[in-house]
């Protein structure tokens, strides 16, 4: 998604066992890492060295993390495994037979530590796109910021936005309101599809009348979860 300064590659490979020893992850889940994941290479590291801006308080740094994948398929669970393990924020860009795809989750400091890192529950990825040809992601510079958490807030901001879920940032709006509002999207979402199903089971035309009166009262609030701008403002 974006297009990294030379200067602030890594290019190192990381060992799993090495994720293993600070995350302490369940059985299922070191499962996984085998099953799922091929390779994970630290690629770039963002540091107010290598891209000569200050940190703030909460984005000292910011790392990109490359996983070839063994199927095609990546569990969050394992990218949740990662982010625990080190503290920085992180970006992947998962590969897997000539095709990438990128992905985040908000990541801050625990209010109670300084060290213990808080990962939102869902992760914001973007469709699979072919790594080379015409069909190709075009890599973006990185957003202008006046330092390490501006810059992360502007990264994340754009995962969001190129994510299926295409969420937009209303005016004014924190990047912690906008993940808040992005979980009660999805929320609000499966809340609609279940009510549909159940619309589509039901025969008897009371229950008709009050399932499809729910689905439409969900809809508004789906939409006016999803407006770019907040009406109430």
């Amino acid at each position: 998604m974006f297009l990294y300064p030379e200067h602030a590659k890594v290019e190192r490979v990381l060992p799993k066992n090495k994720i293993y020893g600070y995350a302490q992850p369940t059985r299922g889940i070191r499962q996984r890492f085998v099953s799922e994941v091929d390779e994970i290479v630290w690629r770039y590291k963002l540091a107010p060295k290598t891209l000569r801006l200050p940190a703030r308080s909460g984005v000292e740094e910011i790392q990109i993390f490359q996983i070839t994948l063994k199927t095609g398929v990546l569990r969050e669970d394992v990218l949740r495994t990662i982010d625990r393990a080190i503290p920085s924020q992180l970006f992947f860009e998962l590969t897997f037979q000539g095709q990438i795809r990128f992905a985040a989750a908000y990541k801050r400091l625990s209010e109670g530590s300084s060290s213990q890192p808080v990962v939102d529950a869902c992760y914001y990825e973007t469709p699979w796109q072919d790594v080379s040809g015409p069909q190709a992601p075009v890599r973006q510079p990185l957003p202008v910021a006046l330092d390490m958490g501006g810059l992360y807030e502007q990264m994340l901001r754009q995962h969001m936005l190129a994510s299926p879920l295409g969420l937009v940032s209303r005016p004014g709006e924190t990047l912690l309101e906008t993940v808040e509002r992005g979980n009660q999207i999805r929320a609000k979402r499966r809340e609609c599809q279940k009510l549909e199903v159940k619309l589509k089971k039901e025969i008897q035309f009371n229950r008709k009348v009050e399932i499809n009166g729910a689905l439409r009262q969900c809809s508004a609030e789906l939409d006016e979860l999803e407006r770019a701008s907040d009406s109430k403002g």
